[in-house]
């Protein structure tokens, strides 16, 4: 009996360490045949023509988004274990939310897909360092990853994977163990925004070191929760978006556009439900934001505490305030400018930039030409390795198997 355990827990111990050897090689394989990418040298914006991400908005039509929060999947074994879909929709409902999209690990969430506001959304990355994406518009999930670690180049494939199978884009908490570096968003392209604010991790310096790179990507605010039941993880992030209605063509081209903004909503440590429904009622809005003779002008329809003016490598270009507006002559020098508005509640809005241009909106969706002969290089040496390692192997057990006759 005790010789069939063994026997048996041998069997068993063989096929786990297959199966790891298996995955072991499937993942170096991924690495391997990672084309390496020449990096365009960044260029400021530039030109006499200033884009205006807010020119004609509507200050009725502000749409309260949230794009992530997770929800029950995969048996449980993902964070958001304990959210049911109808408990997330009701919560963020009551929150005032007019789009209320679920982000689960690996999986599109279908939950009320017939509904006009319905946006397919789900998170990628299932790697250590969580160098994750939001997926806004996804048509399929893409298993395709780098999970121990990503180089520059393993970014940008990941990045340009996903813009063939998603409307948007976004880098996901990228200060959150330091998935992306700032000098990682000098060269990375192909991806539309960067989740710069989150529970987790506020990210401004990844999304000024690509501003200043002259890559036009654009804020995305959201909560990132795992436990709607409590308080302190909900309606605290948030993106606001100018769109007619809360349809998920006019949501979704109205982010492409950058007519919409993040949003830090302070919140008490234990404040109750109670407290929160009623004090979002009352946010500022943003009735306008244009551009006139060279000088930005930012009107709310509540006083502010201050207006942060801010440029090239997140450097503040002017402070003003309290006003319910403000205004920043631009200068010549000035590639691009952002606004930080800070209310009385602590509330903070963080605007898209106006960015000079000369023919064509700026834009992020540039593709970093593959070097042929590195990745051909890289590949060579890699399989070379893998044969080498695997000869070897084979050479140790024969003749560990020889040693014992």
């Amino acid at each position: 009996m005790v010789k069939i355990i063994l026997k048996l827990l041998k069997s068993v111990a063989n096929l786990l360490l297959g199966t790891m050897a298996l995955l072991i090689l499937i993942f170096t394989i991924k690495y391997i045949t990672c084309p390496v990418f020449t990096f365009e040298k960044a260029q400021p914006f530039s030109g006499n023509k200033i884009y205006n991400p807010y020119d004609g908005i509507k200050s009725t039509n502000w749409q309260k988004a949230n794009f992530q929060v997770q929800s029950y999947a995969w048996s449980g074994i993902t964070s958001g274990r304990g959210n049911t879909n109808q408990e997330i929709y009701d919560v963020y409902k009551r929150l005032g939310y007019d789009v209320i999209a679920t982000s689960d690990y690996q999986k599109i969430n279908r939950f009320r897909e017939g509904d006009p506001s319905y946006i397919p959304v789900y998170e990628h990355g299932y790697g250590i360092r969580k160098n994750h994406q939001v997926l806004i518009g996804a048509k399929k999930v893409m298993w395709k990853d780098y999970p121990i670690f990503q180089t520059i180049h393993n970014k940008q494939n990941i990045l340009n994977n996903l813009r063939e199978q998603n409307e948007l884009v976004y880098i996901a908490h990228p200060k959150l163990r330091e998935g992306y570096q700032p000098e990682d968003m000098e060269l990375l392209s192909n991806y539309d925004g960067i989740e710069v604010l989150n529970n987790y991790r506020t990210s401004l310096e990844h999304w000024d070191a690509a501003l200043s790179s002259g890559k036009y990507v654009t804020i995305l605010g959201n909560d990132d929760a795992h436990d709607i039941s409590n308080p302190d993880e909900i309606g605290h992030h948030c993106t606001f978006i100018n769109a007619p209605t809360n349809r998920r063509e006019d949501v979704i081209s109205a982010l492409k556009a950058g007519r919409s903004f993040g949003a830090k909503i302070y919140r008490p440590n234990g404040e109750s439900f109670a407290d929160k429904i009623d004090r979002i009622r009352i946010l500022p809005i943003i009735q306008s934001v244009e551009v006139k003779n060279d000088t930005l002008f930012i009107e709310c329809d509540s006083v502010a505490t201050a207006f942060r003016f801010l440029g090239q490598n997140g450097r503040i270009l002017k402070t003003s305030g309290p006003s319910a507006s403000a205004s920043y002559h631009i200068q010549a020098e000035d590639h691009y400018v952002r606004a930080e508005i800070e209310f009385p509640g602590k509330s903070i809005f963080y605007l898209n930039p106006i960015a000079r241009y000369d023919n064509k909106f700026p834009h992020n969706n540039n593709i970093p030409v593959i070097d042929t002969f590195k990745t051909s290089i890289l590949r060579i040496i890699g399989f070379a390795s893998l044969v080498f390692i695997f000869l070897n192997i084979l050479f140790l057990r024969k003749r560990i198997k020889s040693d014992k006759k």
